[in-house]
């Protein structure tokens, strides 16, 4: 999660603490709205523009990460992972790229007919 948290705050030009604390109270339940109007001091001075952006960024950057475990799990079930290819996936900024790098390992599907 550091290495997301890290990214963002590069991605924004913030400092991570502030993204840290956007995420603390976005994973809490609050808005962008509210966040942006009622806890600027606990972000320190994050605007709206930024957190809207971060919040965007912060879903992608999870999903991508939870594709890629499920990436790596089924070529490893398949027993074709290699430490290079372990290492292309594990590298891959986007979700385009990593489902390019799994294209050759997807199991085909089977139909009945």
């Amino acid at each position: 999660m550091d290495k997301i948290l890290l990214q963002i705050a590069a991605e924004l030009s913030v400092r991570p603490a502030q993204v840290k604390a956007a995420v603390d109270l976005l994973d809490g339940g609050a808005t962008v709205p509210f966040i942006a109007r009622y806890r600027k001091e606990a972000t320190d001075g994050l605007d709206d523009i930024q957190l809207r952006e971060l919040e965007a960024r912060l879903g992608y950057l999870r999903e991508l990460e939870e594709r890629r475990e499920a990436v790596l799990k089924s070529i490893d079930e398949q027993g074709k992972l290699t430490p290079e290819l372990r290492a292309a996936i594990e590298v891959a900024p986007t979700q385009q790229e990593l489902e390019d790098l799994y294209l050759p390992y997807k199991p085909k599907r089977r139909t009945k007919a």
